[in-house]
């Protein structure tokens, strides 16, 4: 019982570093299910789905009401993710434990170097409320402005090719190992369909929902773990988003990120080394 309750403490963490961050923290979710609450890796992947679901969900509301969010590039990239997304599930349902749970660990080591190799650009990409925002009409002068000056889509063969295939491998991440897949939406939205960051952060949010309830719909049959566990991670992951989204105005992003590249890389290695040590 004492680690479950751990496990649901560390929710907050997991809620604050995605609402300050606007991704990675999603894969702190597995191995605090799996090392701090005791959940098989299957079940942790199934329940991270669920958590990060319903806390991008939440998420997406601000950035909405923000003019952050362009939800028919959302839906789209997400639509085009369930293939992917399905095809992780079959591979997740037949990989042995200890296999999944080393290449998870590959999968944090990767996520922790590209954030820390990302820091520069940590602080322009923050969630973070606009203060600037003066609403006329329904909609703001910021959002007004952002809709005029607005590049125009890259839609030649090469960009949709590239744009589906991350799409893909958002989803595949998605159905095999439970994570949001932020730290790669982000950057396929912004290189690939020149989105500004703010809205890149939004909009990816939108395709984390439907990457996690596409797969959560495909598990539907395999949900076996521990509701007394999941269901208070679930509240508190969501209540340390709102709250990191709150405070990434007022904290040194570049020092944070840095700081929880290095936690995620700690993390990894734990992972795998009680994985090898435990097979």
């Amino acid at each position: 019982m004492t680690g479950e309750v751990i496990a649901v403490v560390l929710g907050l963490l997991v809620g604050v570093s995605l609402g300050a961050l606007g991704g990675g923290g999603s894969t702190l979710a597995v191995p605090i299910l799996v090392f701090v609450a005791g959940l098989s890796a299957q079940d942790a992947t199934t329940a991270s789905l669920l958590v990060v679901g319903v806390a991008s969900a939440v998420g997406v509301v601000g950035h909405f009401r923000n003019g952050n969010v362009r939800l028919g590039a959302g839906i789209a990239f997400g639509a085009a993710g369930i293939v992917g997304s399905r095809i992780g599930l079959l591979v997740n349902r037949n990989l042995d434990e200890n296999a999944l749970l080393l290449a998870f660990s590959v999968l944090i080591m990767f996520v922790a170097f590209r954030m820390y190799r990302s820091i520069d650009k940590t602080a322009a990409i923050a969630p973070s409320v606009d203060d600037d925002l003066v609403p006329v009409d329904g909609a703001s002068v910021a959002t007004r402005e952002r809709a005029a000056t607005r590049p125009r889509l890259d839609l030649s063969v090469s960009a949709v090719a590239k744009l589906a295939g991350a799409a893909t491998l958002v989803g595949l991440l998605t159905g095999l190992f439970g994570v949001g897949g932020g730290f790669a939406v982000v950057p396929a939205l912004t290189l690939l369909l020149k989105f500004p960051p703010k809205e890149a952060i939004g909009t990816s949010l939108v395709v984390i929902v439907i990457n996690a309830a596409m797969a959560l719909a495909m598990r539907s049959g395999d949900i076996g773990f521990d509701w007394i566990v999941v269901l208070p991670f679930l509240v508190t992951v969501t209540t340390g988003v709102l709250v990191g989204t709150r405070v990434a105005k007022n904290i040194d992003a570049d020092r944070l990120t840095r700081a929880f590249a290095i936690m995620l890389g700690v993390v990894a290695i734990y992972t795998a080394v009680s994985t090898v040590a435990g097979a």
